[in-house]
């Protein structure tokens, strides 16, 4: 082909034109068929699923392994799999723990909840006939609101009743899924087993395929990248931890209902940035104010200050620099992140736009460097040469 650049070339030989025809007709065909190779895309997806979460457990436990064997066995190359047996044995420990301690009681305070739900609505309205009739505030859309909601609780339970089949094949679906949960499970050991190993082939397989400056730039990013997801994971999820416990201790010191439950939406909530805080309190809000409207008004100011505090003093501690983004990209990173990929693309969303940012401000740099300007566009000026010092004389030099 004739030309300097790719795009300047052009085909000479009958075979060039056969390969550019036959591109161009592979590419027509995939435009085409986009919805078949998508389809086949989220098979193969599937079929991957239980490696896909071997990784996000091996991920996870990644950092609670190296910290066993950094700290605890002193970097003794043949204890490293006493490190990874204990970050397992801990993690069932604190499954089984927060199955023990949480479950019943959230499944016991949602049942006191379903079961109180009409005394509630009954008290809620009498409360506001009482302001209508006292003070003259106009309640009848909030009273319609309610008898709304009775009918629906009742459609509720008339909904759940009818389920109950569905939600047992779907129990029955989940027990039936389990040599999937044993293959992430195992995959997890394994990569976490062969990390190193495996690190090592990738790191061949980068440097075969790509050319030497391709590959070393390729390697820094996929480290830039897992060090800005370690850190935001495993920072939000220790932040998150404390926040739920905060919660609950103060709600319990409070004498607030339902604080276990309360708590502990709190606390997963939260380990979504920005919004998670509010998709938490409004519906332990609107719980607890068909309780209580002073434990709603309690709770809203309690969760006000536990944000406040989170948000101006242990998230700062714990996060760190990990995110290293502004507020403004963080509240676009969970908006793309969530319209793209709903809850995930919100969780994942702050440290994928974190790393995608460092990569455009390194960009951004060598084209400026590249064309010898600053960054508000001004010619750099290039740096004097230094002078050499006189050398002493050697009579000086004697002395």
């Amino acid at each position: 082909m004739n030309g300097k650049n790719f795009w300047d070339k052009r085909p000479d030989t009958m075979l060039e034109w056969m390969c550019l025809i036959f591109a161009s007709i592979a590419f027509y065909l995939a435009l085409n068929n986009l919805g078949y190779f998508m389809g086949g895309f989220r098979e193969l997806l599937r079929i991957l699923s239980p490696f896909a979460g071997g990784l996000v457990i091996a991920f996870v436990l990644n950092p609670m392994a190296m910290w066993f064997h950094r700290v605890l066995l002193k970097n003794q190359p043949g204890l490293r799999w006493v490190a990874l047996l204990l970050s397992y044995v801990v993690a069932v420990l604190l499954l089984a723990l927060l199955a023990w301690l949480v479950v019943p009681q959230i499944i016991s305070s949602i049942a006191i909840l379903f079961n109180s739900l009409p005394g509630y609505f009954e008290g809620l309205q009498n409360t506001l006939r009482y302001l209508q009739d006292t003070y003259g505030i106009k309640t009848q859309n909030i009273m319609l609101m309610l008898d709304d909601s009775e009918t629906m609780m009742k459609e509720l339970y008339s909904v759940a009743s009818s389920a109950m089949p569905q939600i047992v094949s779907t129990v029955g679906n989940v027990a039936s899924n389990f040599v999937a949960v044993f293959t992430a499970v195992a995959s997890s050991i394994y990569m976490l087993a062969g990390k190193d190993k495996l690190i090592h082939q990738l790191k061949t397989l980068t440097h075969a395929f790509l050319p030497r400056r391709v590959a070393e730039n390729t390697l820094r990013v996929c480290h830039y990248a897992n060090t800005n997801f370690t850190g935001f994971f495993v920072g939000k999820i220790i932040d998150s931890a404390i926040i739920g416990v905060l919660t609950f201790l103060l709600m319990s010191l409070l004498r607030l209902d339902f604080a276990l439950l309360v708590s502990v939406f709190v606390g997963i909530t939260n380990i979504i940035p920005v919004f998670g805080p509010f998709i938490g309190a409004i519906p332990s809000i609107f719980i607890l104010l068909l309780v209580d409207p002073v434990q709603a008004l309690i709770f809203a100011v309690l969760i006000l200050f536990i944000q406040q505090l989170d948000g101006n003093f242990i998230g700062p501690k714990i996060l760190g620099q990990s995110i290293g983004i502004s507020s403004l990209w963080v509240l676009f990173s969970i908006v793309v992140g969530g319209d793209l990929f709903g809850l995930v693309g919100m969780v994942v969303g702050v440290p994928l736009f974190a790393t995608l940012y460092g990569l455009l401000h390194e960009i951004v740099v060598y084209l400026l460097d590249r064309r010898g300007i600053d960054a508000e566009g001004h010619p750099r000026e290039e740096a004097s040469p230094v002078q050499e010092e006189p050398a002493p004389d050697r009579e000086e030099a004697t002395v």
